[in-house]
């Protein structure tokens, strides 16, 4: 029979580290990380320069810290060291360059769904950042067009003609949610659709079916030029193509319909929890700035991880005989 681990957290952020060292601190083991990206905490490794300052508190706020973790305000070199060194003290188990499509309650379990399989949890935390700045291409944006490239939907009117560029969640709800009232494209590097999560497959598969988004898959763009004030896109592997609009999909943002593809509810674009940090769906948590209005705080993603930890040490204590072992 395939393992079931004890906690399967997702996200290798602050609050994904604290979750994973506060547990193993209470006797908790069997504990594995997910994290998509080549290494833990990719938004500090990618948008902050050297040496730049990372505070421990977001925008003044003054939280204490709960927990084991005493972290300070330092720079992006002094941070990365610093959550390096407790993770190696705390025998964490992280798992780069994994994906995490959707979770699964399936009995007394969860199956964590990855390309080509799924990881089995009892517990599963949930700590991916709730608005990570967007990706942006590689190639410039000339000024004359930045007003109609865009990285979300805010700036999108009706009736335009669209490009959408990426393959993920985000590019296809973007996608769809558009061609009820505009002429809709989407460009992928790939042939398919497979970093979306099984609804969005569906979605996507079923207005390309109906005409509604035409497809470009397979297709790489080359760079953007101004073309009587609207964007003249140049695809490696087809012709040039003018469009109104240009929207990037590319990643940074957490789609909303990962929650809810995976059962947890959401209202007012944030995941709905209890004080615990427990969704409706018993055993799954949410932790770190996926719970904030805005941008959250290390201070709070390491409160909120010695917070959840606590509550699933009290939950395996009352389930006498559930699970591994706690401790080795």
């Amino acid at each position: 029979m395939e393992k079931i681990h004890n906690l399967v957290i997702i996200g290798a952020g602050p609050a994904g580290i604290a979750t994973a060292v506060e547990s193993y601190i209470l006797g908790i083991r069997d504990i594995v990380v997910l994290e998509k990206d080549q290494n833990h905490n990719a938004t500090i490794r990618k948008y902050y320069k050297d040496n730049k300052r990372v505070d421990k508190d977001w925008k003044g706020q003054k939280v204490e810290l709960d927990g084991n973790i005493y972290f300070m305000d330092g720079t992006k070199e002094s941070t990365l060291d610093f959550f390096d060194e407790i993770i190696a003290h705390h025998s964490v188990e992280l798992r780069t360059h994994t994906e995490v499509q959707k979770i699964v309650r399936n009995g007394d379990h969860f199956d964590v769904m990855i390309p080509g399989g799924s990881i089995k949890a009892r517990y599963v935390v949930v700590t991916i950042g709730r608005m990570g700045k967007p990706n942006k291409p590689d190639y410039k944006i000339p000024p004359a067009i930045k007003k109609r490239v865009n990285y979300t939907l805010d700036e999108c009117g009706e009736g335009e003609k669209v490009l959408v560029v990426g393959g993920g969640d985000s590019a296809v709800e973007y996608a769809v949610d558009l061609a009820e009232k505009n002429d809709v494209t989407i460009c992928y590097r790939r042939e398919t659709f497979r970093r979306a999560n099984p609804t969005n497959q569906t979605d996507i598969a079923n207005a390309i079916a109906h005409g509604e988004v035409r497809p470009y898959l397979g297709v790489n763009i080359e760079g953007l030029e101004e073309a009587d004030g609207k964007v003249r896109v140049l695809f490696a592997e087809r012709e040039p193509e003018i469009f109104d609009r240009v929207i990037y999909a590319i990643g940074g943002t957490t789609p909303s319909a990962f929650l809810q593809g995976s059962g947890i509810r959401v209202e007012d674009g944030k995941p709905v929890h209890d004080e615990n940090y427990m969704t409706d769906v018993p055993g799954l948590y949410v932790a770190g700035d996926i719970t904030q209005e805005s941008g959250g705080s290390i201070a709070l993603g390491l409160n909120h991880g010695y917070a959840i930890a606590h509550h699933i040490m009290d939950k395996m204590k009352d389930c006498e005989g559930c699970g591994e072992p706690l401790a080795e």
